[in-house]
């Protein structure tokens, strides 16, 4: 069997949740919503699942999860920290966060060396998804092929706040245009809008595809990661200490060199997530839907 790898970005802080949302048992039997994406992933044939995580987190870490999975698949760990930062760039003081999911995504390229998928570790993005991001991963030429899935705005927003997502623009099944959106909530009539700019918003389309991180690369991509990464560090402005190196913005600026094609994948899996803490009653509810259906054991791992 080829490897083929499950990257799981699991260094964020969670901070509009308000503590460490990837280890919050949200699943009937404690589970935590990564070991779902884990579980779906090594049904559908991945078999090396790489953790990117912050360096403190490793032994708590590898205890509570990764030696479980070591079991069924081979597991490595990368580690998002200043410490991948280049000399030049002096991190602000008051800076807390690391550079965002193009930065972690850059941090695993000493452990990956085989076409893989990468997704947050704080989403639920459903059993047919991996099966088809498994299968397209065979595909792609070994440069300049990605892939996505892409999930319908309506089913990924929050009635409890603001979400950012990557708004797409697909023509004949490859995607030509991500806009990384920011602000988007629900309204009382029913539409969806974009709020940064004005507060009324701009109202969005339900039912346009949205990246919700599930992408497939090979590791081609660590390259490209690593030759925009310091144009963007130049570019910050000084006291900037919410600047982020995002992965549907990088993706979108290879694509507008000429340097990627990336085919979208349509799936009827239902994504959920949880970006508030209102958000995971909801979740709960559902999740304890599919155990009960049979979707899932009493017990992932």
């Amino acid at each position: 069997m080829n490897k083929t790898s499950l990257v799981i970005m699991a260094a964020g802080m969670g901070s509009r949740y308000g503590g460490n949302k990837q280890v919050d048992g949200i699943g009937p039997n404690g589970e935590i919503l990564m070991q779902y994406s884990i579980f779906d992933a090594l049904e559908a044939g991945f078999n090396k699942v790489v953790f990117i995580i912050k360096p403190e987190m490793k032994d708590s870490f590898a205890e509570k999860f990764g030696n479980k999975i070591a079991e069924h698949a081979e597991v490595a760990y990368a580690f998002q920290s200043f410490d991948s930062v280049p000399s030049f760039y002096k991190i602000p003081e008051d800076r807390v966060k690391p550079f965002g999911t193009g930065h972690a995504l850059l941090c695993a390229k000493d452990v990956v060396n085989e076409p893989f998928a990468v997704l947050n570790a704080d989403d639920y993005y459903g059993k047919t998804a991996f099966r088809t991001m498994y299968e397209e991963l065979q595909k792609l030429a070994p440069e300049g092929e990605a892939t996505m899935v892409g999930y319908r705005l309506r089913n990924t927003v929050s009635e409890n706040g603001y979400v950012t997502r990557g708004v797409c623009k697909v023509e004949n099944g490859k995607l030509t245009d991500v806009v990384e959106t920011f602000k988007i909530k629900p309204f009382p009539d029913g539409t969806i809008r974009d709020v940064n700019f004005r507060e009324e918003g701009d109202i969005l389309d339900p039912d346009v595809p949205v990246s919700m991180n599930f992408w497939g690369f090979t590791p081609w991509i660590f390259k490209q990661l690593e030759e925009g990464f310091v144009p963007f560090l130049k570019s910050i402005e000084p006291g900037n200490i919410k600047a982020e190196y995002l992965l549907p913005t990088v993706v979108g600026d290879l694509m507008k060199a000429g340097k990627l094609t990336t085919s979208v994948l349509h799936t009827d899996s239902v994504w959920f997530g949880v970006t508030y803490k209102e958000d995971k009653a909801f979740v709960q509810g559902e999740l304890k839907k599919l155990h009960d259906a049979g979707a899932y054991p009493a017990k992932l791992f």
